[in-house]
């Protein structure tokens, strides 16, 4: 007779908290939301990202959480068990999420390990952005132009992937709950240190008070200003933050709901999650805006010339910054890239998790193996981002993954729930499941079914109409098509073949937890 194998639980109620805060929390939070709060009308960006927040992204964290919880299963099965007919959809999430994100993730991180090693003797020098572009990346004038490997970034791209390995080889509560009841407090901890330190600098008052605090209405005021596509652009932004800051559309949040016992506060732990990531977006953009501000002041020039968006930030700004430092210019780079490091990595190992149970799942193969399996072939796919055109190509795939990719699974998510389950049952199954604490109401239901998706389609209308504007960043429509588009379409190719497999139909039923009346503690 086959022994049934019994779905893995977290070992308390905090470390599926940490592992969630984990996935949500990464480099996103450091230099994307702090560079874009400062182009889009700095204090003023956070209504369009708090609109974001309770309109989308606490709607759809608990949409995920309860799809995941109540049909117990990573994205492909979760869908399958509403809908077979949209399976593929499921696959999609955790396959852009692993072969579109993880792959130049990784290579990031790999660039922060780097970095990290760089801080104790300020390898950088007097020209930081020279060494980043010319002497680090070497990097070229063409995605299409390879260049050849940087084998610095490659060794640490595949320590990356191994670090990854090690923590998701064993089941989710002796790897990555581990891992993250580590990482978390460690992340917290020298951010804090971090922000302490940056506040106290000559300047960083100016940086924060009058670029990170001050508002520009005009920049979010979309009703004066409806026909400004410019305008709509600060919307779609804030959007897309929130997607990609709280793991939204990856497949995540659905498999770690999935691990959950029956009993559990699914609402309570959706706004603990969303309210620990966004305060800590919040909280590291003092320190970024700090540094920034002391920079500006230590060199007399305005902020504006100073701060620079996307991985410049890190690797330029914050390095040229750090050397105006007047002591501790070792101690306090170390300690930044390693907070780049912990956040990347935490949100590393759930981007592999997601697309690991998807196989378990539907294969039932060993986790070793999947866990190797798949960290070997992310390796391999990382190694084009470690080529000397690498930087291009990653920002590239990234603009259309995240303003398109993880949109698209969130509209597909509240079709499944809110029109296919039906919004009422998913909210009927949490109230269910609620040990205490708060209760869903008919609001969420209307937000699943109508808000929520009416919203996410104006939003990749928009973004439509600004990319055909004009190409993104001045790049090729070859590059564009290839890179973004085509890599798109590639991972969904990938979950249409997945979706294909059948299914051992008992897998398909719906399954209830075993020995799971225990409550967390």
């Amino acid at each position: 007779m086959k022994e049934k194998k019994i779905r893995p639980l977290w070992g308390s109620k905090i470390g599926f908290l940490l592992a969630a805060i984990g996935s949500a929390v990464g480099l996103g939070n450091i230099w994307r939301f702090s560079y874009m709060a400062f182009e889009h009308g700095g204090g003023a960006f956070l209504v369009p990202y708090l609109c974001a927040l309770f309109f989308a992204g606490v709607p759809l964290i608990i949409l995920e959480y309860t799809l995941g919880h109540s049909e117990k299963g990573s994205s492909p099965l979760a869908f399958a068990r509403v809908s077979s007919k949209w399976e593929w959809a499921g696959w999609w999430m955790p396959t852009v999420a692993l072969f579109g994100i993880m792959l130049y993730y990784a290579v990031v991180i790999g660039w922060c390990i780097n970095y990290f090693i760089f801080s104790f003797n300020l390898s950088w020098g007097a020209d930081p952005q020279s060494f980043f572009f010319q002497d680090f990346l070497q990097l070229c004038d063409s995605p299409f132009d390879f260049g050849g490997i940087r084998l610095p970034i490659l060794s640490t791209t595949f320590l990356v992937w191994f670090l990854c390995w090690f923590i998701c080889y064993r089941e989710i509560n002796h790897g990555i709950e581990k891992a993250c009841s580590i990482f978390m407090p460690l992340l917290f901890l020298l951010t804090l240190v971090l922000v302490c330190w940056t506040v106290n600098l000559d300047g960083a008052g100016d940086g924060i008070k009058n670029f990170y605090l001050k508002a520009d209405w005009e920049k979010i005021n979309i009703i004066k200003h409806f026909n400004n596509p410019d305008v709509w652009a600060v919307w779609v932004a804030a959007f897309g933050q929130i997607f990609f800051t709280l793991s939204l559309g990856f497949g995540i949040m659905i498999t770690y709901a999935s691990y959950l016992p029956r009993k559990t506060n699914i609402v309570n732990s959706a706004l603990w999650m969303s309210v620990i990531n966004c305060t800590y977006s919040f909280i590291a953009g003092f320190a970024v805006f700090g540094i920034v501000g002391f920079m500006a002041k230590a060199k007399g020039v305005a902020f504006a010339e100073v701060i620079k968006g996307g991985p410049q930030l890190a690797f330029v700004v914050y390095p040229e910054a750090i050397r105006q430092l007047p002591f501790g210019q070792s101690l306090f780079g170390a300690m930044f890239f390693l907070v780049l490091i912990v956040a990347g990595l935490s949100s590393g190992i759930s981007l592999i998790e997601a697309f690991t149970c998807s196989i378990l799942d539907k294969f039932s193969w060993s986790r070793k193996r999947v866990v190797s399996v798949i960290c070997f072939t992310g390796f391999c796919g990382s190694m084009v981002f470690t080529t000397r055109s690498g930087l291009l190509i990653l920002d590239i795939a990234d603009h259309f993954i995240t303003n398109y990719g993880l949109i698209m699974g969130g509209i597909f998510e509240c079709f499944l729930v809110g029109w296919l389950l039906k919004a009422r049952v998913a909210r009927r199954h949490v109230n269910r499941a609620r040990v205490d604490g708060m209760r869903l109401n008919i609001i969420w239901d209307i937000c699943v079914r109508f808000l929520t998706p009416l919203l996410l389609v104006i939003l990749i209308i928009q973004a439509l109409v600004g990319e055909l504007s004009s190409a993104y960043s001045g790049y090729s429509l070859g590059s564009l098509l290839l890179y973004g588009l085509g890599w798109l379409l590639l991972t969904l190719a990938v979950a249409v073949v997945f979706s294909f497999y059948p299914w051992v139909p008992e897998k398909l039923k719906k399954k209830h937890h075993v020995g799971e009346d225990h409550l967390l503690t």
